[in-house]
């Protein structure tokens, strides 16, 4: 059985899959075509509209047979909310996903690191790749809840005090509306106020510092100050979502948010985006963003020391797409800092284990470098690279000698204390972090990429 970790992916055997989430959550489902949009009412799949075509939904159990999803089918997304409506999740005990094959046989887990004030999160999907399909783990959060999915699917979720729950009190339960099921995407805010001037000068053509800098300061957070670069691929992804419609990470290219500011040329240590449509000019973005959970903290986040804003409008409905990006460069002084905040912490976790601590090895390091550094340059995901070979084969290459290897790797956090939380929060990656014959370690870090940043740790002993 995998093991996953946010990002991680692995193929799927053909015919039927259990979804089990273990705890006190509602399970549902989001079926969409390759532009990661629904289609009708139907393609939405909760308690209270338990089947489509190819997926059911039965006592809290997801079963989905790729082959019998409706035509045009690309991706099913599995969504978990709290079984109590409204309630934060990082309350409960982190759900943990479970996927079994038409055997029975146990073939994936994933437990995302604690969420915070989120309400719903988006744990894993299924996607076609080619003739099969793929399933990999998420763990994305909306502060927002059930608005958060209308956003980014074009599902539009209204409220509807009389349809209760079948296991529980009546209370306001998610319905696709009819009359809307199209595509149409909504901002979950008020509606907007007319519209405010905005302008120079010339250094912020847009307003956008002396809005998100006085909010800074009032957090105890310095200013940042705008980068042309972080610009360019922030105008180039909303023109991107823009053309497309709908708010999403990916273009229709297949370019990722993350790739545009790689190919823009800004090579980062820590990367925050906003994706959001809906507001009509800086000013209204800001004012979203400083009122929802997560996007408040990214604006507010101390590390952060550059920021670029890009708009642009959808042609037919007028709506209009925002990309904000925040980003601290990559230094070697910067690096270092990272890659040995993950080894102390890594030696934390040991000590508290009564295991005695690794030490930094210069060849496991640059072969662990390498690893993050050609996952970003290849677009791939996977202790196995392109070429077939293996961590330990890496480690020989780099000149090291160790006779046990072991990997761990991740992708999409943000610090070491995160990506640290979520090897130990998977078992699989914290057998390697405890495992008593590890002496060594070297820790890779590269930013870009399809997910943003890519970790490695290279164990040996």
């Amino acid at each position: 059985m995998s093991e996953l970790v946010p990002g991680g992916n692995l193929p799927l055997p053909a015919g039927p899959l259990t979804l089990r989430v273990t705890g006190p959550f509602d399970v549902s489902a989001l079926i969409t075509d390759e532009g990661g949009k629904v289609g009708t009412d139907a393609d939405f799949v909760f308690y209270n509209q338990p089947a489509a075509p190819g997926a059911r939904l039965r006592d809290g159990v997801l079963s989905v047979d790729p082959a019998r999803l409706r035509a045009g089918a690309a991706r099913v997304t599995v969504v978990v909310s709290a079984a109590a409506p409204g309630t934060p999740l990082h309350r409960l005990p982190p759900p943990t996903l479970r996927v079994t094959d038409p055997a029975g046989r146990a073939i994936a887990a994933f437990s995302p690191p604690r969420p915070e004030r989120e309400t719903v999160l988006l744990l894993a999907e299924l996607y076609r790749r080619g003739p099969g399909w793929k399933l990999r783990a998420l763990g994305q959060g909306y502060a927002d809840g059930l608005a958060g999915l209308a956003r980014d699917f074009g599902v539009d979720v209204t409220d509807d005090p009389q349809a209760p729950s079948p296991s529980r009190a009546p209370s306001p339960s998610p319905v696709v509306s009819s009359a809307t099921s199209g595509l149409r995407q909504e901002l979950s805010s008020p509606a907007p106020a007319p519209p405010r001037p905005f302008g120079p000068p010339s250094a912020d053509p847009d307003g956008f510092l002396g809005l998100v800098n006085p909010a800074r300061a009032r957090a105890g957070s310095p200013p940042v100050a705008l980068d042309a670069r972080l610009a360019d691929a922030a105008r180039a992804h909303a023109r991107a979502m823009a053309e497309a419609g709908r708010l999403g990470g990916e273009g229709r290219d297949g370019r990722s948010l993350h790739q545009r500011v790689t190919a823009a040329g800004y090579t980062y240590l820590t990367v925050g985006e906003h994706l959001v449509s809906g507001p009509r000019d800086p000013a209204e973005f800001v004012d979203y963003c400083l009122r929802t959970g997560q996007a408040r903290r990214t604006l507010e986040d101390p590390t952060f020391t550059h920021t670029g804003l890009g708009f642009a409008r959808e042609g037919r409905s007028g709506d209009m797409f925002w990309t904000a990006l925040w980003a601290t460069p990559l230094t070697p002084d910067g690096l270092a800092r990272t890659t040995a905040d993950v080894v102390a912490l890594t030696n934390r976790e040991r000590a508290a284990a009564g295991l005695r601590a690794l030490s930094v090895d210069a060849r496991l390091t640059a072969a662990a470098q390498a690893h993050s550094a050609d996952m970003v340059a290849r677009d791939f995901y996977a202790h196995t690279s392109p070429d077939g070979s293996q961590p330990w084969d890496r480690a020989a290459a780099a000149g090291s000698r160790m006779r046990t290897v072991g990997e761990n790797i991740a992708c999409g956090q943000r610090s070491a204390a995160e990506v640290v939380e979520g090897w130990m929060n998977s078992p699989a990656h914290r057998d390697n972090i405890l495992k008593g014959d590890f002496t060594h370690i070297g820790v890779g870090f590269a930013g870009g990429g399809r997910s943003g940043t890519y970790w490695t740790q290279l164990f040996g002993g």
